[in-house]
Protein backbone atom coordinates (compact mmCIF):
# COMPACT_ATOMS: atom_id res chain seq x y z
CA UNK A 1 0.00 0.00 0.00
CA UNK A 2 1.92 3.39 -0.93
CA UNK A 3 1.89 6.33 1.63
CA UNK A 4 -0.90 7.98 -0.02
CA UNK A 5 -3.18 5.33 0.62
CA UNK A 6 -2.41 4.64 4.02
CA UNK A 7 -2.83 8.66 4.76
CA UNK A 8 -6.00 8.39 3.45
CA UNK A 9 -6.86 5.49 5.39
CA UNK A 10 -5.69 7.05 8.46
CA UNK A 11 -7.79 10.36 7.63
CA UNK A 12 -10.70 8.24 6.88
CA UNK A 13 -10.41 6.23 10.27
CA UNK A 14 -10.15 9.92 12.12
CA UNK A 15 -13.01 11.16 10.72
CA UNK A 16 -15.39 8.04 11.32
CA UNK A 17 -14.18 7.93 15.09
CA UNK A 18 -14.52 11.99 15.21
CA UNK A 19 -17.93 11.23 13.70
CA UNK A 20 -19.16 8.91 16.39
CA UNK A 21 -17.75 10.55 19.54
CA UNK A 22 -19.71 13.47 18.13
CA UNK A 23 -22.85 11.49 17.97
CA UNK A 24 -21.83 9.81 21.29
CA UNK A 25 -21.51 13.34 22.77
CA UNK A 26 -24.74 14.37 21.29
CA UNK A 27 -26.77 11.31 22.67
CA UNK A 28 -25.82 12.17 25.79
CA UNK A 29 -26.57 16.18 25.31
CA UNK A 30 -30.48 15.00 24.39
CA UNK A 31 -30.03 12.58 27.30
CA UNK A 32 -29.38 15.11 29.92
CA UNK A 33 -31.70 17.71 27.86
CA UNK A 34 -34.46 15.43 28.82
CA UNK A 35 -33.56 14.88 32.41
CA UNK A 36 -33.15 18.44 32.72
CA UNK A 37 -36.48 19.26 31.41
CA UNK A 38 -37.92 17.87 34.20
CA UNK A 39 -36.09 18.90 36.78
CA UNK A 40 -37.04 22.41 35.41
CA UNK A 41 -40.86 21.51 36.19
CA UNK A 42 -40.63 19.75 39.59
CA UNK A 43 -38.83 23.26 41.03
CA UNK A 44 -41.26 25.44 39.29
CA UNK A 45 -43.93 23.60 40.51
CA UNK A 46 -41.98 23.37 44.00
CA UNK A 47 -41.19 27.18 43.92
CA UNK A 48 -43.45 29.07 42.12
CA UNK A 49 -46.52 28.16 44.62
CA UNK A 50 -45.12 30.34 47.44
CA UNK A 51 -45.37 33.35 45.41
CA UNK A 52 -49.06 32.52 44.80
CA UNK A 53 -50.14 31.68 48.16
CA UNK A 54 -52.67 34.67 48.66
CA UNK A 55 -54.23 33.93 45.56
CA UNK A 56 -54.54 30.37 46.46
CA UNK A 57 -55.77 31.16 49.99
CA UNK A 58 -58.35 33.53 48.37
CA UNK A 59 -60.27 31.45 45.92
CA UNK A 60 -60.12 28.57 48.50
CA UNK A 61 -61.32 31.33 51.34
CA UNK A 62 -58.75 30.16 54.15
CA UNK A 63 -55.76 32.14 55.71
CA UNK A 64 -52.67 32.21 53.58
CA UNK A 65 -50.74 30.21 56.47
CA UNK A 66 -53.46 27.94 55.93
CA UNK A 67 -52.28 27.81 52.54
CA UNK A 68 -48.77 27.10 53.23
CA UNK A 69 -49.98 23.09 54.06
CA UNK A 70 -50.20 22.41 50.81
CA UNK A 71 -46.20 23.55 50.34
CA UNK A 72 -45.78 21.35 53.61
CA UNK A 73 -47.71 18.34 52.18
CA UNK A 74 -45.45 18.24 48.64
CA UNK A 75 -42.63 18.05 50.71
CA UNK A 76 -43.69 15.65 53.11
CA UNK A 77 -44.79 13.61 49.84
CA UNK A 78 -41.38 13.87 48.52
CA UNK A 79 -39.47 12.75 51.83
CA UNK A 80 -41.89 9.98 52.57
CA UNK A 81 -41.75 8.87 48.88
CA UNK A 82 -38.04 8.43 47.68
CA UNK A 83 -37.15 5.89 49.47
CA UNK A 84 -40.53 4.05 49.49
CA UNK A 85 -40.38 4.16 45.84
CA UNK A 86 -36.62 3.68 45.67
CA UNK A 87 -37.01 -0.04 47.89
CA UNK A 88 -40.53 -0.78 45.59
CA UNK A 89 -38.65 -0.08 42.27
CA UNK A 90 -35.97 -2.15 42.90
CA UNK A 91 -36.37 -4.10 39.78
CA UNK A 92 -37.05 -1.71 37.30
CA UNK A 93 -35.29 -0.42 34.37
CA UNK A 94 -34.40 3.11 34.92
CA UNK A 95 -36.10 4.21 31.90
CA UNK A 96 -39.37 2.67 32.94
CA UNK A 97 -39.04 4.15 36.19
CA UNK A 98 -38.28 7.26 35.12
CA UNK A 99 -41.32 7.30 32.97
CA UNK A 100 -43.40 6.69 35.33
CA UNK A 101 -42.59 8.90 37.86
CA UNK A 102 -43.11 11.63 35.57
CA UNK A 103 -46.29 10.55 34.59
CA UNK A 104 -47.49 10.61 37.98
CA UNK A 105 -46.24 13.90 38.42
CA UNK A 106 -47.78 15.69 35.19
CA UNK A 107 -51.07 13.51 36.07
CA UNK A 108 -51.09 15.32 39.78
CA UNK A 109 -50.00 18.70 38.71
CA UNK A 110 -53.36 18.62 35.81
CA UNK A 111 -55.53 17.39 38.98
CA UNK A 112 -54.03 20.11 41.08
CA UNK A 113 -55.10 23.05 38.61
CA UNK A 114 -58.61 21.32 38.89
CA UNK A 115 -58.85 20.72 42.22
CA UNK A 116 -62.37 21.64 43.87
CA UNK A 117 -61.32 21.78 47.42
CA UNK A 118 -58.83 23.28 49.45
CA UNK A 119 -58.72 19.68 51.11
CA UNK A 120 -58.49 17.74 47.92
CA UNK A 121 -55.91 20.08 46.65
CA UNK A 122 -53.88 19.23 49.92
CA UNK A 123 -54.18 15.79 49.29
CA UNK A 124 -53.25 15.80 45.73
CA UNK A 125 -49.87 17.61 46.18
CA UNK A 126 -48.62 15.20 48.85
CA UNK A 127 -49.42 12.61 45.60
CA UNK A 128 -47.68 14.79 43.36
CA UNK A 129 -44.96 15.25 45.66
CA UNK A 130 -44.20 11.28 46.09
CA UNK A 131 -42.28 11.16 43.00
CA UNK A 132 -39.84 13.99 43.17
CA UNK A 133 -36.94 12.78 45.26
CA UNK A 134 -36.96 9.76 43.37
CA UNK A 135 -36.89 10.94 39.97
CA UNK A 136 -33.77 13.51 40.98
CA UNK A 137 -32.24 10.15 42.28
CA UNK A 138 -32.59 7.76 39.18
CA UNK A 139 -31.90 11.13 36.77
CA UNK A 140 -28.72 11.24 38.45
CA UNK A 141 -27.44 7.47 38.12
CA UNK A 142 -28.14 8.00 34.52
CA UNK A 143 -26.33 11.03 34.14
CA UNK A 144 -23.41 9.58 35.98
CA UNK A 145 -23.47 6.52 34.16
CA UNK A 146 -22.76 8.60 31.18
CA UNK A 147 -19.51 9.96 31.25
CA UNK A 148 -16.18 8.77 33.11
CA UNK A 149 -15.60 8.65 36.47
CA UNK A 150 -13.87 12.13 36.85
CA UNK A 151 -16.77 14.17 35.37
CA UNK A 152 -19.81 12.76 37.13
CA UNK A 153 -20.49 15.41 39.51
CA UNK A 154 -20.54 17.69 36.36
CA UNK A 155 -23.02 15.30 34.69
CA UNK A 156 -25.28 15.61 37.60
CA UNK A 157 -25.03 19.36 37.88
CA UNK A 158 -26.21 19.26 34.42
CA UNK A 159 -29.46 17.49 34.79
CA UNK A 160 -30.00 19.78 38.39
CA UNK A 161 -29.49 22.52 36.10
CA UNK A 162 -32.77 22.67 35.05
CA UNK A 163 -33.68 22.95 39.13
CA UNK A 164 -31.28 26.21 39.37
CA UNK A 165 -33.05 27.76 36.02
CA UNK A 166 -36.84 26.91 37.58
CA UNK A 167 -35.79 29.47 40.53
CA UNK A 168 -34.54 32.40 38.22
CA UNK A 169 -36.98 31.89 35.23
CA UNK A 170 -39.57 29.47 35.64
CA UNK A 171 -40.76 30.75 39.29
CA UNK A 172 -40.87 34.41 38.25
CA UNK A 173 -42.66 34.03 35.11
CA UNK A 174 -45.58 31.26 36.36
CA UNK A 175 -45.94 33.56 39.57
CA UNK A 176 -46.47 36.48 37.31
CA UNK A 177 -48.88 34.85 35.15
CA UNK A 178 -50.44 33.04 38.45
CA UNK A 179 -50.94 36.79 39.52
CA UNK A 180 -52.69 38.02 36.44
CA UNK A 181 -54.38 35.30 35.28
CA UNK A 182 -55.52 32.47 37.77
CA UNK A 183 -53.00 30.23 40.19
CA UNK A 184 -54.07 27.05 38.68
CA UNK A 185 -52.29 28.15 35.36
CA UNK A 186 -49.08 27.40 37.05
CA UNK A 187 -49.71 23.49 37.57
CA UNK A 188 -51.23 23.14 34.41
CA UNK A 189 -48.43 24.41 32.94
CA UNK A 190 -46.31 22.46 35.01
CA UNK A 191 -48.10 19.41 34.00
CA UNK A 192 -47.72 20.57 30.58
CA UNK A 193 -43.77 20.22 31.69
CA UNK A 194 -44.20 16.92 33.04
CA UNK A 195 -45.83 15.46 30.02
CA UNK A 196 -43.30 17.16 27.34
CA UNK A 197 -40.68 15.62 29.68
CA UNK A 198 -42.09 11.85 29.52
CA UNK A 199 -41.92 12.65 25.39
CA UNK A 200 -38.21 13.34 25.75
CA UNK A 201 -37.06 10.35 27.86
CA UNK A 202 -39.12 7.75 25.91
CA UNK A 203 -37.32 9.48 22.18
CA UNK A 204 -33.95 9.74 23.91
CA UNK A 205 -32.78 7.88 26.77
CA UNK A 206 -32.33 4.29 26.07
CA UNK A 207 -34.04 1.20 26.98
CA UNK A 208 -31.79 -0.42 29.39
CA UNK A 209 -31.95 -3.61 31.93
CA UNK A 210 -32.00 -4.44 35.43
CA UNK A 211 -29.02 -4.90 37.04
CA UNK A 212 -28.51 -8.44 38.18
CA UNK A 213 -28.96 -8.93 41.72
CA UNK A 214 -30.87 -5.76 42.31
CA UNK A 215 -34.01 -6.34 44.85
CA UNK A 216 -35.80 -4.33 47.26
CA UNK A 217 -33.67 -5.78 49.98
CA UNK A 218 -30.62 -5.07 48.33
CA UNK A 219 -31.60 -1.18 48.17
CA UNK A 220 -32.47 -0.94 51.77
CA UNK A 221 -28.67 -2.34 52.89
CA UNK A 222 -27.71 1.22 51.98
CA UNK A 223 -29.41 2.33 55.76
CA UNK A 224 -27.11 -0.29 57.12
CA UNK A 225 -24.03 1.85 55.93
CA UNK A 226 -22.92 4.54 58.70
CA UNK A 227 -21.53 6.90 55.76
CA UNK A 228 -24.88 6.62 53.77
CA UNK A 229 -26.78 8.07 57.38
CA UNK A 230 -23.68 10.89 57.88
CA UNK A 231 -23.83 12.03 54.12
CA UNK A 232 -27.75 12.48 54.92
CA UNK A 233 -27.64 14.51 57.43
CA UNK A 234 -24.75 16.62 56.26
CA UNK A 235 -27.60 17.39 53.71
CA UNK A 236 -30.16 17.86 55.68
CA UNK A 237 -28.92 20.33 58.50
CA UNK A 238 -25.64 21.80 56.30
CA UNK A 239 -28.39 22.73 53.37
CA UNK A 240 -30.51 24.45 55.80
CA UNK A 241 -28.99 27.27 55.90
CA UNK A 242 -29.59 27.75 52.45
CA UNK A 243 -33.33 28.09 52.75
CA UNK A 244 -33.70 29.95 56.62
CA UNK A 245 -32.35 32.85 54.27
CA UNK A 246 -34.38 32.12 51.28
CA UNK A 247 -37.62 31.40 52.84
CA UNK A 248 -37.73 35.21 54.49
CA UNK A 249 -34.94 36.80 51.91
CA UNK A 250 -38.46 38.71 50.41
CA UNK A 251 -38.79 40.65 54.09
CA UNK A 252 -35.70 40.80 54.76
CA UNK A 253 -35.01 42.77 51.61
CA UNK A 254 -38.27 45.60 52.46
CA UNK A 255 -38.32 45.46 55.96
CA UNK A 256 -34.50 45.23 56.73
CA UNK A 257 -32.72 46.78 53.44
CA UNK A 258 -35.66 48.99 53.19
CA UNK A 259 -36.11 48.03 49.47
CA UNK A 260 -39.42 48.51 47.56
CA UNK A 261 -41.50 45.55 46.85
CA UNK A 262 -40.45 46.12 43.18
CA UNK A 263 -36.70 44.81 44.38
CA UNK A 264 -38.36 41.32 45.53
CA UNK A 265 -38.07 39.83 41.73
CA UNK A 266 -34.88 41.07 41.29
CA UNK A 267 -33.63 39.57 44.87
CA UNK A 268 -35.01 36.04 43.72
CA UNK A 269 -32.90 36.49 40.46
CA UNK A 270 -29.50 37.16 42.18
CA UNK A 271 -30.53 34.00 44.64
CA UNK A 272 -31.12 32.02 41.42
CA UNK A 273 -28.40 33.87 39.30
CA UNK A 274 -25.98 32.18 42.45
CA UNK A 275 -27.84 28.69 42.50
CA UNK A 276 -26.94 28.16 38.63
CA UNK A 277 -23.28 29.52 38.73
CA UNK A 278 -22.92 27.41 42.34
CA UNK A 279 -24.21 24.21 40.96
CA UNK A 280 -21.61 24.15 37.96
CA UNK A 281 -18.69 25.70 39.45
CA UNK A 282 -19.37 23.37 42.65
CA UNK A 283 -19.80 20.34 40.20
CA UNK A 284 -16.12 21.38 38.52
CA UNK A 285 -14.41 21.61 41.61
CA UNK A 286 -16.16 18.58 43.60
CA UNK A 287 -14.85 16.17 40.56
CA UNK A 288 -11.26 17.71 41.53
CA UNK A 289 -11.71 16.58 45.34
CA UNK A 290 -15.23 15.89 46.42
CA UNK A 291 -14.67 16.31 50.09
CA UNK A 292 -12.82 19.34 49.97
CA UNK A 293 -15.61 20.89 48.02
CA UNK A 294 -18.35 19.72 50.51
CA UNK A 295 -16.09 21.32 53.34
CA UNK A 296 -15.10 24.58 51.16
CA UNK A 297 -19.07 24.78 50.50
CA UNK A 298 -20.15 24.36 53.80
CA UNK A 299 -17.59 26.89 55.22
CA UNK A 300 -18.03 29.78 53.08
CA UNK A 301 -21.46 29.35 53.39
CA UNK A 302 -21.50 30.12 57.15
CA UNK A 303 -19.01 33.14 56.74
CA UNK A 304 -21.53 34.82 54.08
CA UNK A 305 -24.39 34.15 56.25
CA UNK A 306 -22.55 35.60 58.69
CA UNK A 307 -21.76 38.52 56.74
CA UNK A 308 -25.36 38.81 55.49
CA UNK A 309 -26.49 39.18 59.19
CA UNK A 310 -24.31 41.93 59.85
CA UNK A 311 -25.29 44.11 57.10
CA UNK A 312 -28.80 43.15 55.97
CA UNK A 313 -29.60 46.80 56.50
CA UNK A 314 -27.99 47.77 53.49
CA UNK A 315 -29.26 46.96 50.34
CA UNK A 316 -25.93 46.71 48.19
CA UNK A 317 -24.26 44.21 50.43
CA UNK A 318 -27.49 42.41 51.08
CA UNK A 319 -27.79 41.69 47.06
CA UNK A 320 -24.37 40.48 47.12
CA UNK A 321 -24.69 38.24 49.86
CA UNK A 322 -28.20 36.78 48.85
CA UNK A 323 -26.24 35.96 45.22
CA UNK A 324 -23.14 34.17 47.37
CA UNK A 325 -25.92 32.28 49.68
CA UNK A 326 -27.31 31.02 46.13
CA UNK A 327 -24.12 29.65 45.61
CA UNK A 328 -24.30 27.28 48.58
CA UNK A 329 -25.98 25.23 46.33
CA UNK A 330 -23.11 23.69 45.32
CA UNK A 331 -23.56 21.21 48.01
CA UNK A 332 -26.13 19.44 46.02
CA UNK A 333 -24.46 17.99 43.22
CA UNK A 334 -21.42 17.12 45.86
CA UNK A 335 -23.47 15.17 48.31
CA UNK A 336 -25.18 13.07 45.68
CA UNK A 337 -22.16 11.77 44.02
CA UNK A 338 -20.44 11.30 47.65
CA UNK A 339 -23.84 9.48 48.40
CA UNK A 340 -23.13 7.00 44.89
CA UNK A 341 -19.20 6.44 46.31
CA UNK A 342 -20.60 5.35 49.77
CA UNK A 343 -23.95 3.77 49.00
CA UNK A 344 -21.58 0.55 47.17
CA UNK A 345 -24.43 -1.81 45.38
CA UNK A 346 -28.04 0.17 46.79
CA UNK A 347 -27.61 3.12 44.47
CA UNK A 348 -30.98 3.99 43.98
CA UNK A 349 -32.35 4.28 47.80
CA UNK A 350 -29.28 6.76 48.45
CA UNK A 351 -29.84 8.83 45.66
CA UNK A 352 -33.26 9.60 46.11
CA UNK A 353 -32.93 9.59 49.84
CA UNK A 354 -30.61 12.69 49.11
CA UNK A 355 -33.49 14.87 48.06
CA UNK A 356 -35.27 13.76 50.93
CA UNK A 357 -32.64 15.24 53.31
CA UNK A 358 -32.87 18.66 51.24
CA UNK A 359 -36.48 18.64 52.11
CA UNK A 360 -35.85 18.00 55.59
CA UNK A 361 -33.65 20.92 55.78
CA UNK A 362 -36.11 23.28 53.79
CA UNK A 363 -38.35 22.20 56.82
CA UNK A 364 -35.95 22.63 59.56
CA UNK A 365 -33.89 26.01 57.96
CA UNK A 366 -37.53 27.77 57.64
CA UNK A 367 -38.58 26.52 61.08
CA UNK A 368 -35.41 27.63 63.00
CA UNK A 369 -35.26 31.00 60.78
CA UNK A 370 -38.83 31.83 62.08
CA UNK A 371 -38.29 31.21 65.41
CA UNK A 372 -35.45 33.54 65.28
CA UNK A 373 -38.07 36.07 63.79
CA UNK A 374 -40.26 34.95 66.65
CA UNK A 375 -38.41 35.81 69.34
CA UNK A 376 -37.63 39.32 68.16
CA UNK A 377 -34.19 39.40 66.47
CA UNK A 378 -35.72 40.43 63.60
CA UNK A 379 -35.56 38.70 59.51
CA UNK A 380 -32.00 39.56 59.35
CA UNK A 381 -31.88 36.99 62.00
CA UNK A 382 -31.88 34.08 59.42
CA UNK A 383 -28.10 34.78 58.34
CA UNK A 384 -26.72 33.55 62.15
CA UNK A 385 -29.42 30.46 61.44
CA UNK A 386 -28.63 29.53 58.43
CA UNK A 387 -24.47 30.27 59.90
CA UNK A 388 -25.10 27.93 62.62
CA UNK A 389 -26.57 25.06 60.75
CA UNK A 390 -23.47 25.48 58.20
CA UNK A 391 -21.16 25.26 61.21
CA UNK A 392 -23.52 22.12 62.18
CA UNK A 393 -23.44 20.16 58.69
CA UNK A 394 -19.80 20.81 58.74
CA UNK A 395 -19.51 19.23 62.61
CA UNK A 396 -21.37 15.97 60.64
CA UNK A 397 -18.73 16.05 57.95
CA UNK A 398 -15.86 16.24 60.20
CA UNK A 399 -17.36 13.26 62.18
CA UNK A 400 -18.41 11.04 59.46
CA UNK A 401 -14.39 11.52 57.87
CA UNK A 402 -13.27 10.71 61.31
CA UNK A 403 -15.88 7.86 61.53
CA UNK A 404 -14.15 6.76 57.81
CA UNK A 405 -10.72 7.02 59.05
CA UNK A 406 -11.42 4.60 61.88
CA UNK A 407 -13.33 1.80 59.84
CA UNK A 408 -10.15 1.74 57.40
CA UNK A 409 -7.52 1.68 60.11
CA UNK A 410 -9.64 -1.38 61.80
CA UNK A 411 -9.66 -3.08 58.46
CA UNK A 412 -6.14 -3.07 57.94
CA UNK A 413 -5.08 -4.41 61.43
CA UNK A 414 -3.59 -7.79 60.77
CA UNK A 415 -6.26 -10.13 62.49
CA UNK A 416 -5.03 -12.35 65.10
CA UNK A 417 -4.29 -16.06 64.92
CA UNK A 418 -6.56 -18.37 66.41
CA UNK A 419 -5.20 -19.96 69.28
Amino acid sequence: MSDLAIAEEARSAAASHGHAAAKSRLTIALIELALAVGSFGIGTGEFAIMGLLPNLAQEFAVTTPQAGYAISAYALGVVVGAPIIAVLAAKLPRQTLLLLLMAIFAVGNVVSAIAPTFESFVLVRFLTGLPHGAYFGVAALVAASLVEPKKRTQAVARVMMGLTVATLIGTPIMTFFGQILNWRILFAAVGFTGALTVILIWLFLPKDRVEEGASPMRELGAFKRRQVWFTLAIGAVGFGGLFSVFSYIASTATHVAGMPESAVPLMMALFGSGMIVGNLVGAWFADKNLIGTIAGTLAGSAVVMTLLWLTADNPYLLSVFVFLVGCSVALGPALQTRLMDVAADAQTLAAASNHSAFNIANALGAWLGGLAIAAGYGFEATGWVGAALAVAGLGVLAWSIASEKRSLARAQEPKQPVR
